[in-house]
Formats: C-alpha cells, sequence, structure tokens
C-alpha cells in the first residue's frame, strides 16, 4: 500500500485499495492521446445545467457532459486562483506544493503536468486569460514545460503612472482565438492544451448579447458567455478532427460567494459556493470512453486528483509525490465495484489569504461523511445534508464530533505537507499594483489579534463588515469615484489603524484626487505599518514619494526615494542592479543639491523607466522639459522611452532635440 493510501484509508470511514488508490486500471485504447484541459475561474457549481440548474446557461457545457463523467460532488482545494491551479496541475495539496498567495513561486522540484506530459513526447501549450496566471506576475514557475505560455494583456497608465486597465484581462474569445492559432502551427505528435477563462470573475461584465440578455443578473451572463467560448472551441475541436480521440477535462478553479456568509466574492471562506465546482471528464472515443459517457459519480472526489488521471489516461506513471488519486477506476466502473471503495472519501481546502491580506487567521476545511468542519478561532461544524447553506454551527452542540474530524484533519495536514522550506513570495510591486486592479489585496503577514489573544476570526461581524466595506471602496476605484471611495476608507482605517492595506487604497484615492498634502502622511502610515514587507514597502514609498514631490517637500522626499529605488533597483534585470542604482542614484544627487521640481520630475521619469512604466514616465518628461527647455537630459529620457513602446517617430524626434540642446549648450 502506498503512504497516501496509507493516509486515506486512516481519514475515511472505509479503508480504500491499493489498487484503486494507484489507479492500476488497464490503459486507455488510444495512445497517447491529445489531452486538453479547460479551467473556468471563478464558476459556480450551481450555475450548471449538467448540475441541475434551470437557467439555461450552458447549453455546451452541457453537451460535453452527456459524453462524459460528471462528478457531482467535486471540491477545489483552495478558493484562490494560482492555489487551485497549482493542486489541479500538480495533483498536490498547497501545504505540500506551498503556493498559498499570490506570486508565490511553483517549486521546480513539485510534479508539474506540462513537465511530465513534454518528457513524454506531447507538445504543450498555455492560454490563460488573467495577470493572475501570470508567469511574470501572480503565478511565477507556471510557464515551467509549456512549449508556449500566453499571459497577454494590454496595459494602459494614467498621466501619473498608475494603471487605468482595471482589469489586466481579456475574454475568452481572444484565448480561444490564441489557442486555437497554435493548434494550427504546433509540430505533429500529442498535445497538452491548457485553455484558462477569466469571463466568470467580477466584474461580470459579458460581451452583448449577454449583457443585455442577463442584465438583472450580470454573473450568470458571465456563466452563459463563457459557455458559449467552450463551445466554440469544441466545435472547433470537433471540425479538425480532433475532438473524438481527445480527453478533455473542464473544471472551476473555486467558485464565487455572491454575498453567502457575507462574503461577495472569493479568497475568504470555505464554504460550498467557492469550494464545490463543477469537474467533467471526456474520455477519447471506444471501450472506455463509452462506459464513462453521461455517467454521473455522486462519490466526493479533488481536483488533485485531475493530475494523475490525465497521466493514467495518457499511459505515464505517475510520480510518486502526487497526492490525488486518479479518478479512471470510478469512471469506468460497473455498478458499485469501485464506487465502494470511495464512499466518504474527504475533501480537504485550505486558504490562507484572510491571514495574508488581512493578518486575520488562515481557514482549513474538511468535509466527510455528512459534516463540513472548518478550523477557525472559532471552529464550524455543519450537517450538509439537513444545513446545505452552512447556517447552523454544530460545533459546540456536537463536541465530540467536532474532535473527531478536528483531529482527522490535524493528521490529514500533517502527513501531506511538504518538508521543503517555505518559499517566499516574488517581490515585484508592478504585478502587485495588477492584483490590485483585480479587487485582490496585498499581502501582509501581521496578524490581527482578537479579544483572547489568538488570531481574529474571519467571519467575526466586523471582519465580515469590513470585507464588504473594501469591496464597496474597491467598486467605487475602479470606476473612478475616488472621492466616494475617501469616507468608505476612512472609515476602514479609523476601524482598523494598523493594516496597511486601507492606509494604502486611501492615500492612493487622494493622489487620484490630487490631494497630496493629504495623501502624504496617509501613505506616510501605510509605510509604517509594511516595515518587513518588501512589496508592501516599494507601494507605499513610491507613492509618498511621489506625494511629497507634489507638495514641493523635496527635503522629506529624497530619503523616502532613496529606500524605494534601492528597492526596485535590486530586483531590475534591465539595466542591472548596479547600473539601476548608479542612474537613479546621480538623479537622487542633483534633486537633493537642487531641490526644485525640474529635478523631481526627472527623477520621478527616470525611476519610472527604470521599474518598467515607461508609459507612466512620459508626462514627467514633458514636465522636466517644459521646466528647463534648455536641458537634453529630459529629451535623451523620453527617446529611449518611446524606444520602449515602440514610437519609433516619436523616439526620433527626442533624440533629434536632445542632440540639438546638447550642441546648442556647448557653445
Amino acid at each position: 500500500m502506498t503512504p497516501m493510501a496509507m493516509i486515506r484509508g486512516w481519514v475515511g470511514a472505509v479503508a480504500l485499495t491499493a489498487s484503486a488508490l494507484a489507479g492500476t486500471a488497464a490503459p486507455p485504447s488510444v495512445v497517447s492521446p491529445n489531452i486538453i484541459l479547460i479551467t473556468l475561474d471563478t464558476t459556480r457549481a450551481d450555475r450548471m445545467g449538467f448540475l441541475g440548474s434551470k437557467g439555461k446557461m450552458t447549453p455546451n457545457l452541457d453537451g460535453l457532459a452527456q459524453e462524459s463523467a460528471v462528478f457531482t460532488h467535486a471540491y477545489a482545494q483552495a478558493p484562490l486562483t494560482p492555489v487551485s491551479h497549482a493542486s489541479i496541475l500538480t495533483g498536490t495539496y498547497p501545504q505540500f506544493h506551498q503556493v498559498i498567495d499570490f506570486t508565490y513561486p511553483l517549486a521546480k522540484d513539485l510534479p508539474y503536468a506540462p513537465e511530465i506530459l513534454r518528457a513524454h513526447g506531447y507538445r504543450t501549450g498555455a492560454f490563460v486569460a488573467s495577470e493572475v496566471l501570470d508567469a511574470n506576475g501572480g503565478a511565477p514557475g507556471f510557464d515551467r514545460g509549456f512549449d508556449v505560455y500566453d499571459a497577454q494583456f494590454d496595459v494602459r497608465h494614467d498621466r501619473l503612472g498608475a494603471a487605468i486597465n482595471p482589469t489586466f484581462r481579456r475574454p475568452g474569445s481572444e484565448v480561444v482565438e490564441h489557442a486555437l492559432a497554435w493548434l494550427t502551427q504546433r509540430p505533429e505528435g500529442p498535445f497538452f492544451l491548457w485553455v484558462h477563462l477569466y469571463d466568470a470573475h467580477e466584474p461580470y461584465d459579458p460581451p452583448e448579447p449577454y449583457q443585455e440578455h442577463y442584465i438583472m443578473h450580470p454573473y450568470d451572463g458571465a456563466i452563459a458567455y463563457e459557455d458559449s467560448v467552450v463551445g466554440k472551441l469544441l466545435q472547433e475541436l470537433k471540425a479538425r478532427g480532433l475532438y473524438d480521440g481527445a480527453m478533455i477535462a473542464v473544471m472551476a478553479d473555486h467558485g464565487e460567494s455572491l454575498g453567502a456568509h457575507g462574503e461577495d466574492t472569493h479568497g475568504i471562506f470555505l464554504y460550498d459556493e467557492t469550494i464545490q465546482v463543477p469537474l467533467v471528464i471526456k474520455l477519447p472515443a471506444g471501450a472506455a470512453g463509452g462506459l464513462s459517457a453521461g455517467k454521473r459519480i455522486e462519490n466526493r472526489v479533488e481536483l488533485v486528483d485531475v493530475l494523475p488521471t490525465m497521466l493514467q489516461a495518457a499511459g505515464v506513471e505517475v510520480p510518486g509525490e502526487v497526492q490525488g488519486q486518479s479518478l479512471l477506476g470510478l469512471m469506468k466502473s460497473v455498478g458499485d465495484e469501485v464506487a465502494d471503495s470511495w464512499r466518504d472519501r474527504p475533501a480537504y481546502a485550505q486558504t490562507d489569504y484572510p491571514h495574508l491580506a488581512y493578518g486575520w487567521s488562515a481557514l482549513q476545511s474538511l468535509r466527510t461523511g455528512k459534516y463540513l468542519y472548518v478550523q477557525a478561532p472559532r471552529r464550524e461544524l455543519y450537517d450538509e445534508t439537513a444545513d446545505p447553506k452552512a447556517a447552523h454551527n454544530l460545533a459546540t452542540e456536537l463536541k465530540a464530533v467536532a474532535d473527531t474530524v478536528s483531529d482527522r484533519l490535524e493528521g490529514f495536514r500533517e502527513k501531506t505537507s511538504s518538508k521543503r522550506e517555505a518559499p517566499q513570495a516574488v517581490e515585484d510591486p508592478a504585478a502587485q499594483q495588477k492584483l490590485a486592479a483585480l479587487g485582490y489585496v496585498v499581502s501582509t503577514t501581521a496578524p490581527k489579534a482578537a479579544a483572547n489573544g489568538k488570531e481574529a476570526d474571519p467571519k467575526d461581524e466586523e471582519n465580515v463588515e469590513t470585507i464588504r466595506d473594501l469591496r464597496l471602496a474597491d467598486m467605487f476605484i475602479k470606476s473612478g469615484r475616488f472621492a466616494n471611495a475617501v469616507p468608505v476608507l476612512q472609515e476602514l482605517v479609523a476601524r482598523n489603524p494598523d493594516t496597511y492595506v486601507f492606509s494604502f487604497e486611501l492615500g492612493d484615492c487622494y493622489m487620484n484626487l490630487h490631494q497630496y498634502d493629504k495623501a502624504a502622511p496617509v501613505l506616510r502610515k501605510a509605510l509604517e505599518l509594511a516595515p518587513n514587507h518588501h512589496m508592501a514597502r516599494s507601494m507605499a514609498g513610491w507613492a509618498l514619494g511621489k506625494a511629497l514631490m507634489e507638495i514641493q517637500d523635496f527635503a522629506a522626499a529624497v530619503p523616502v526615494l532613496e529606500e524605494t529605488v534601492s528597492t526596485l533597483c535590486m530586483r531590475s534585470s534591465t539595466p542591472t542592479p548596479a547600473a539601476c542604482q548608479k542612474e537613479i542614484g546621480q538623479h537622487l544627487q542633483a534633486l537633493k543639491n537642487s531641490p526644485g521640481a525640474y529635478a523631481a520630475n526627472v527623477l520621478m521619469g527616470s525611476a519610472l523607466v527604470l521599474s518598467g512604466d515607461a508609459a507612466g514616465a512620459v508626462p514627467r518628461l514633458e514636465k522636466a522639459a517644459a521646466l528647463q527647455p534648455e536641458m537634453p537630459e529630459p529629451h535623451t529620457l523620453l527617446s529611449d522611452v518611446y524606444v520602449q513602446l515602440g514610437k519609433k517617430p516619436e523616439a526620433e524626434r527626442e533624440q533629434a532635440e536632445a542632440k540639438r540642446l546638447a550642441a546648442s549648450n556647448q557653445k
């Protein structure tokens, strides 16, 4: 019996046999089938027609389900996109792969679907729809093993250098278009294609006709549009003769709360609204595919099971570190011959986002028997048979049951956790700004204590109110209504004076309102609240430096910018950190020697270029050129900026002007 078999046997009510866990069913009749993985971001199970919805939103997915095995009780391992996708693609639990939040890197020694399949002759392509899965943004390391990792997002900036593209995403139709182009151009041989769709994520803004048709229920409209995109992909696969012989797995990475338990979106809680997900798997045509077509599997399964299922379908040995179990035995079983061994298989989930974003307690959950148990400062136990909405906490009333499940959860975590050193989040302020534009809070690690001295419980009334207020402020900010956001954020700061994100967001609103005198003290407070967090310090320091220079307090701005720029330069690859420090150091020295708006704008423009925000540097450098028209330096820097922006005529114009001014000054 494998170690994971022993774990499952210990946790479950019925011991699972080693053969069922190892997935030793006969290999599929199709050798090296093409494998297509479609992940639907933020998609609730109860919106699927094949799972009982009467809304008629998903005709294409319903059609696929008729030819697939449908898992009616599938559960994600986390309510956050990179964490859940790491579990899908590695077949391991979050406590093992340690991708617990945005920008946490995927370790190179983890089993990983594209790398394994490419080693067995597969062509591999990934097409993702959001910054949250960009390997250069929210999901470092996710491009490992892919021949092509397509994550292209159009980002624009305002005159202060702030990103004004509110989503850092692209529509599903564009993602599928890129995926189909890759299928046309790829070399011969089997392929592994991953398509990620983000359309069901807030702000639920589907194109017409879905927007008008679902104007009162925009989330449902986004689901309907998402289904149409899946339908286009499936139709093209059929037209190209790639559908019948392929294994196609479709699932959500997590759901959406939509107001349940006081949460509008996802990331905080572990109830069914965000953890139960749709999952359908179509096997290649043939005897195996025929056995599973249209089969509804009621047994509890997890997204960690997807990787071993794909590998077994491809005839590839499953690495020993994989913790999920192949579902092929369930899919091909007749009657209850295999299903019995999966009876009451537990499902585990966790979220570290409440702790990392707000300093509250992290949460873990275990679904076993008829119960959902949530490990929290005030633990929770729900009878899901009688209370599917998890409205009545039985943890006090059924203390013995809660104790038993708590022990099982702790034992499971101990046996499935990695012994490797935990990675640190990649410190990338630009990526954090993009994630903030998507509505996610920049991570902090300062715990907030409740009255009993323990970390605060996310479900405490004041914390639920905080979640709602931040959501409201975020809606105002995204729509450019910064003045409306200010009083909401002021109240959040008053209630949570030691939380970085609220002070930073309030200061940022003041910056957008050009109220720099109000922004400066609030941003200084934000800087003080993140003493050991480089990403947070960089963002707050950068904003504070801007505010201080706008109010012409150059003496105060210089030391703030020295620290901030040093952090930015240490993470700069173009130019090298040393060259970055030298160039910025010269501008900082110039600002010290001759404080004024000209030197300040040259410094800010140069720093923005080196931090990767070329578009944001343009107005700063133009202002510097207007303040001292005889100086060539702003034009030299503008020439470099326009080269980066691909604006050749503008670059040549500025270069010519810089040369003219330099020659004139030498006379």
